[in-house]
């Protein structure tokens, strides 16, 4: 192994040579061509409404879709920009000299006001069409409107702040009644709250903002040309409608937190940014007098919500007393700055200017810029002309800002869409991670990329970081494809190599208990992970070479395991003497094919567990195929071994009703070897029939014999119906049981009694033992007394035999009086014979005229008829057609074969020149001939009534209806 991936290195080494000269050429090292597959549009793009205004536009805001402008002095135009063909022109009814200073909408696009240059502000509402005059607010030249988002609805504003030209801060609400057009004073209450001032007293309030952050904590963000202050405070649970009082109270005694900066150009204006319809700004940025203020919004803190403040500069083409700044609006990554003859964007991530875009001299001086923050849309006017910029893809190069910053999770966020920008900020990361030596990082970030898998292999082999190059080879083989088989078992192979280098690194160093601990926890993940395993699995030859070359006998074990190789596992336990784990490992999997290869060596050395397994297994084991280790087993003739084979056995033969020969035969063999007590009881619950019994009748017989069995073999002799052999071999060991074979031929007297012979010449000759002999007479009553006295000797005397002798002879009276009495029986029977034959010869019937044949119901006398004893009558045809269909095959035969001949008789004789004592012989002959055949007939067909015999009889379980013709009769039926 260590020379393939010695090979593999020298190939790295190569590819690497080779990317150098790609590179050299020009090939990006990315796997991804660097091409634009689409144009690339500007990220704000300008559009010039088409509207001609019929007089100069004096102010423009614009709000969830609604436009509102103000025309000339006294005309206002509202725009639903969702239906810009149906404008609504609204005439403000003023006489005087007085013109619109500024106009606010709110978030709703509902309420829109109109501060006058005369201190005088009206109040129109998106649903009516004259504009009402607020009376509390007359006498203030408001600067400024900071709107309810949290209780402002289409008819009430809520309670708003409202910012003046002379510093202070006002609390108001409007509202339109629900019973007219408006009430008395639309405008609720207006009431002063607090004053801003600046180093040289009250200032200008140029901007007011509000905002709720967490816990019901409000932030309110007033600006004046130098100061950004700052007010924070809780409003209690249900007094929100109540307003802001109580939090500008708390300022009060002590002036509230506020950044200044030196410089001012007369006026300052915030914009904010909000990433979500209906949510809280996320980032600011203030334009004052030496730049833009510009950061995030952080609503967890105590005091301040401004955080990650940045100052952008203005720049040397910017001259505050020429060209100052008029307008700011801020996007998610931009701010615009709007200038008297252009606009300036701004990227708030590197502070560079990235768009700039110059208005003729035309369409007149910019006037203002505002953004919707519902659509995100900004807006740029003139006094005669109105520009709308769309802002498209802002974030498309934002990842390339990150990722220069070494943001790069930023940078991944923004790209994630975009595979190939993707791939070159995971190339930076891992490149700059590589650089600060964070080589576990850098491994994850380069297994992600494209790049030259040899040249990031070769990189941290050349950095010798093992650990970090595993990290690589991991992650990279999770990315593989299911087709690449080929890289996946080589990293695989690499994998393992390096896995055990480290761990036998580890091992041997006591100080690094839990990191090898720890490595080897990853390496059995490794190897038991279910995307590896048709690789390893594929390859597992190559494996447990790798693991055997490095002596890890424990990770071969466990990966044998994992692979399913329980063959190895089981193999590697015998090897090592360990045979209680080797059959555990059996147990748990239960797999025969193992039991039958193992069994021979573990029932060596744990017998009684082994049985117990194989018990456990039941019936999914064949005993068969573990005969051949019982047999080895047992050789050594060891009562116990024998003993756990015996049990074995018996639970197959008992329990799993084994009923193979072989397994009875071998069990057979152990009880004669070892158990002769529970041979006999196995062979007498066998049985005795020989279709019924497991075990070979012939091997059981010359086993017993071998051993000297005599019962057992008795027994097997009854089996098999060898009597005399039962008998003769039953002599030598029993005489009652000889006496129970002699008696088993019950259907053979003849041999019984030739059985029952043999044991009374046993009882004679061998025992001499006349009483003995004498009892056998009485035990079979087919023995006499003229049997058995041929086999005593000359010199007994007849006393013995007076009692038998005695017996015998009164049976033999007995016989014959029965016989008399039967041969008289007889000749009773014989006369009483022939009287009722003579009494049958004299008997008639008489047949009337008019009977008719009980067959075809027609006149009796007009045909050949018969006539029986119990009154039926039939014609000769119509009985034989009755008598025919019912009569067995043989029988059938014999009438046609008699018909045949009765026909032949009756044919008169072809020839004309015999002479006439021939043919009176031959015609003598004939009529004794016919007689006779019609005799045998009259045999066959009137033996008895067809009605009342018992051929009717028999004929009672036939069908009505032929089977072959039963569908011809259902048809006729139909």
């Amino acid at each position: 192994m260590a020379s393939i991936l010695d090979e593999y290195e020298d190939s790295l080494h190569r590819s690497a040579a080779v990317q150098q000269s790609r590179a050299a050429v020009g090939i990006p090292h990315s796997g991804y061509v660097n091409a634009r597959l689409e144009k690339e549009t500007p990220i704000f793009n300008k559009q010039r409404i088409d509207f001609a205004p019929p007089e100069k536009i004096n102010s423009l805001v614009v709000s969830s879709n609604q436009l509102c402008m103000s025309l000339g002095k006294d005309t206002l135009l509202r725009i639903d920009l969702g239906k810009p063909d149906e404008p609504n022109q609204v005439e403000l009814g003023r006489k005087d000299e007085a013109r619109v200073y500024k106009m606010f909408l709110d978030h709703t696009g509902s309420h829109l006001l109109i501060a006058l240059n005369t201190s005088e502000c009206l109040y129109l509402n998106r649903s009516v069409q004259k504009a009402r005059t607020l009376s509390r607010w007359k006498g203030h030249l408001i600067e400024s409107v900071g709107w309810n988002k949290f209780l402002g609805t289409e008819t009430n504003t809520g309670p708003i702040l409202v910012g003046t030209a002379q510093g202070q801060i006002y609390e108001a609400e409007i509202s339109v009644s629900e019973g007219s057009l408006f009430s008395t004073n639309p405008d609720q209450y207006f009431r002063q709250v607090y004053t801003l001032e600046e180093e040289s007293g009250p200032a200008p309030v140029c901007c007011l903002e509000i905002e709720r952050g967490i816990e019901g904590k409000f932030f309110i963000i007033a600006t004046t040309r130098k100061r950004l202050f700052q007010f924070v405070g809780k409003v209690p649970e249900g007094t929100e409608q109540q307003g802001f009082s109580s939090i500008f109270a708390m300022h009060a005694d002590h002036l509230p937190s506020f950044r200044e900066f030196p410089a001012s150009f007369g006026f300052s204006e915030i914009a904010f940014y909000t990433p979500k319809l209906r949510s809280n700004p996320r980032s600011f940025a203030w334009m004052m007098g030496n730049g833009v203020l510009y950061g995030n919004l952080d609503y967890s803190c105590p005091d301040s919500i401004l955080s990650d403040e940045r100052v952008w500069v203005y720049p040397s083409d910017i001259d505050i007393t020429v060209n100052k700044p008029i307008s700011i609006v801020l996007t998610q990554f931009h701010f615009l700055l709007l200038l008297p003859d252009r606009v300036k964007a701004v990227c708030t991530l590197n502070e560079q200017v990235v768009f700039q875009d110059l208005f003729l001299e035309k369409f007149g001086t910019l006037t203002r810029m505002i953004k919707d923050p519902t659509v995100q849309q900004i807006w740029i006017h003139t006094e005669k002309v109105v520009f709308r910029y769309h802002v498209q893809r802002e974030s498309r190069d934002v990842w390339k800002m990150y990722m220069n910053m070494n943001k790069f999770d930023l940078a991944k966020e923004y790209c994630k869409d975009r595979p190939e920008c993707l791939d070159i900020v995971l190339a930076k990361e891992a490149e700059h991670c590589f650089q600060n030596k964070r080589y576990l990082d850098s491994a994850k970030c380069y297994a992600l990329t494209q790049n030259y898998f040899e040249e990031i292999a070769l990189k941290f082999i050349e950095a010798k970081q093992e650990e970090a190059l595993m990290e690589f080879l991991i992650k990279k083989l999770s990315s593989l494809k299911p087709s690449e088989k080929t890289q996946t078992t080589l990293l695989t192979t690499w994998l393992t190599e390096l896995y055990l280098n480290w761990l036998g690194i580890l091992e041997g160093d006591p100080s690094q208990r839990n990191l090898y601990l720890d490595t080897r926890e990853k390496f059995r993940t490794f190897l038991s992970s279910p995307k590896n395993k048709d690789c390893l699995f594929n390859n597992r030859a190559s494996i447990y070479e790798l693991l055997a070359s490095h002596g890890d006998t424990e990770h071969m074990v466990y990966f044998a395991v994992i692979m399913q190789d329980y063959e190895r596992v089981v193999a590697h336990h015998c090897q090592h003497d360990e045979y209680d784990e080797a059959l555990n490992v059996l147990s748990r999997h239960r797999d025969e094919k193992l039991f039958y290869k193992f069994s021979p060596v573990l029932i060596q050395h744990i017998p009684k567990k082994v049985v117990d397994a194989w018990i456990s297994m039941g019936s999914r084991l064949d005993a068969r195929n573990l005969i051949p280790a019982l047999v080895n087993y047992s050789q050594s003739a060891s009562t116990q071994q024998i003993n756990e084979a015996i049990r074995y056995m018996e639970f197959c033969v008992y329990q799993l009703e084994e009923t193979q020969q072989a397994i009875h035969n071998y069990l057979l063999s152990l009880y004669a070897l070892c158990r002769p007590d529970s041979l006999l009881s196995y062979l007498e619950q066998a049985g005795t029939n020989p279709n019924r019994i497991h075990y070979d009748l012939k091997y059981a017989l010359r086993l017993c014999a071998e051993h000297g069995h005599h019962h057992a073999c008795v027994h097997i002799y009854k089996v098999m119906e060898l009597y005399e052999e039962a008998v003769d071999l039953a002599l030598q060991v029993d005489v009652d049981l000889a006496k129970s074979c002699a008696d088993l031929p019950e259907d053979d007297e003849e041999l019984r009694k030739k059985l029952w012979l043999k044991i009374a010449r046993h009882v004679v000759q061998e025992e001499k033992d006349v009483k003995k002999a004498m009892a056998c007479l009485s035990s079979c009553a087919l023995l006499k007394i003229e049997d058995v006295l041929p086999f005593f000797p000359d010199f007994v005397t007849i006393d013995h035999f007076k009692e038998a002798i005695c017996n015998s002879l009164e049976d033999y009276n007995k016989h014959i009086e029965e016989l008399k009495r039967e041969m008289e029986e007889a000749t009773q029977s014989a006369k009483r014979i022939r009287e009722d034959i003579q009494e049958m010869r004299n008997k008639y019937g008489s047949v009337e005229p008019q009977e008719k044949c009980a067959a075809c119901d027609f006149p009796l006398l007009n045909r050949p008829f018969y006539l029986f004893l119990c009154g039926h009558m039939f014609h000769y045809d119509c009985l034989l057609q009755a008598v025919f269909p019912n009569l067995p095959a043989y029988k059938q035969a014999k009438l046609e074969d008699l018909q045949k001949k009765l026909a032949a008789t009756s044919q008169p004789s072809k020839g004309h020149h015999r002479p006439k004592d021939a043919d009176t012989a031959s015609l003598g002959k004939g009529q004794q001939s016919r007689e006779q055949i019609k005799a045998d007939i009259d045999d066959i067909v009137a033996a008895e009534c067809v009605y009342c015999g018992e051929l009717m009889i028999r004929s009672i379980d036939k069908p009505f209806i032929d089977p072959q013709k039963y569908e011809e009769e259902m048809q006729s039926w139909l």
